[in-house]
């Protein structure tokens, strides 16, 4: 049998199939415009380009073809971008640069390497995997792992192994968005990222198609699993226009001063950024402020710096809240 051509048991009034034989032999552009056929239906909001492997499906198997539009969306890319720089962040020591998600993660091998770095654990799990089946057992162990991580928040798992290992995008970036979410990674990723996706499904033989809008990103503190109302949340929804002033902390700067006049010391310029033109140094920044704050006898407050960095309203009023209720007694 020559490159390009496939064995296929079709149904009698498959129209690819002949009159006699049970089994027919096409080529792969007879199989892709099939699954075209299938899959641009006329009320298809887009024209979805379809590879052969999206057609090779078992019976039953499903696979997810993202439509172009939305992987042309900014906030989609950005959202892609910003989880694989965070993934290289993460995995600097390890020699280890990601440039495509669903190439370089359907293994098991980057995965692995991250849910270690972040969890602080050892996987058991060979180093080196060639074939599929020890690909699929190692991507086991590890979503294994990370479902024990995430289950007790509640979250419905939007990935399987065969997802993952059959380069599905939408379930790595379900997966990739869930561990940044859980391990509080110092990144601001996009909000309300929906993508619109074609579902192509295997059945009898024949393909068949749905059209569906999966959600990957909601709100931050959603995300993060924030849901209890507060004083603060009144405040949002009451003066939202009057909330910009607190983008004026994100930085750190005027809370490392502002401490420093609290207290009635100086604060040494060597030990914070007064100009400040990184995220790094801004996470610095604050990160300082908070000790000046320990020192002065407050509590850890319990946002993080990188939550004050990436303009997260609600926490930077709670630490001026707080700053506010110690201090408020000064002349």
């Amino acid at each position: 049998m020559g490159p390009g051509v496939c064995l296929l048991r079709l149904p009698a009034d498959s129209p690819l199939a002949s009159d006699s034989p049970a089994v027919t032999r096409f080529t792969m552009s007879d199989l892709q415009e099939e699954g075209k056929n299938a899959i641009n239906l006329p009320m298809s909001p887009a024209s979805v380009e379809i590879h052969p492997e999206d057609t090779l499906l078992e019976e039953n198997q499903e696979r997810m073809v993202i439509d172009p539009t939305s992987r042309d969306d900014p906030r989609f890319r950005e959202l892609v971008k910003v989880l694989i720089d965070w993934v290289n962040d993460v995995l600097v020591g390890e020699r280890i640069i990601v440039k495509q998600l669903e190439e370089d993660l359907y293994d098991g091998q980057v995965l692995q390497k991250l849910l270690e770095k972040l969890a602080g654990c050892k996987l058991n799990v060979a180093e080196v995997t060639q074939s599929e089946i020890a690909q699929k057992q190692k991507l086991q162990t590890a979503l294994q792992a990370v479902q024990e991580l995430l289950r007790p928040h509640g979250r419905a798992l939007q990935w399987t192994v065969d997802t993952i290992h059959g380069k599905n995008l939408v379930a790595i970036l379900h997966l990739l968005v869930a561990l940044a979410m859980h391990f509080r990674a110092p990144i601001r990723l996009p909000e309300h990222v929906s993508v619109q996706v074609v579902v192509i499904r295997k059945r009898e033989g024949l393909l068949h198609s749905s059209h569906i809008t999966e959600e990957l990103t909601t709100t931050t503190e959603m995300m993060m699993g924030r849901f209890e109302r507060d004083a603060f949340d009144t405040l949002f929804d009451h003066a939202p226009d009057k909330l910009s002033v607190v983008k004026k902390f994100a930085d750190g700067v005027y809370l490392v001063l502002l401490m420093g006049l609290l207290e009635d010391y100086f604060v040494p310029l060597h030990n914070f950024y007064l100009t400040p033109d990184s995220f790094d140094q801004k996470v610095h920044n604050v990160s300082f402020a908070f000790e000046l704050m320990l020192d002065g006898g407050l509590k850890k407050p319990k946002a993080r710096p990188e939550d004050v960095v990436n303009l997260d309203l609600k926490s930077t009023l709670r630490v001026l809240y707080n700053l506010f209720t110690k201090y408020k007694h000064l002349e």
